[in-house]
């Protein structure tokens, strides 16, 4: 079984290829996840599923992992460096550092939160 800091960065690179299958495999059947793109939350294969489909047709972002801290509540914080483009026009639209929170349950993602990159505050 792949450590946790292994499962998220293979999330991190399906992500990227955009191969929503190989990044699903690696998520709990229920699991809880942001739509940060909308607002509010999905859960389940199939809603993050459509989730990432309806994203892509509209940004392409490319997310890599800068770093990993074990939380004391078993949770993992991953620093993130975000580039998002226009999917369509490919116009650049931000590049920004962030951070995701994830809870993982017998080596499968059930939980993802984004939270404030540091030094921003909650508003």
């Amino acid at each position: 079984m792949l450590d946790a800091e292994e499962t998220l960065r293979s999330a991190y690179r399906a992500f990227n290829a955009r191969d929503i299958e190989a990044a699903v495999e690696l998520m709990h059947p229920e699991v809880d996840w942001p739509n940060a793109w909308e607002g509010g939350r999905v859960v389940g294969h199939a809603a993050v599923r459509d989730y990432w489909n309806n994203q892509f047709a509209a940004v392409s972002s490319k997310v890599e992992p800068e770093g990993f801290t074990n939380e004391p509540d078993g949770s993992i914080t991953v620093d993130v460096h975000q580039v998002v483009h226009d999917a369509r026009t490919e116009e650049f639209i931000s590049d920004s550092r962030v951070r995701h929170r994830y809870c993982l349950e017998g080596g499968l993602i059930v939980r993802m939160d984004v939270l404030d990159a540091p030094g921003h505050a909650q508003g």
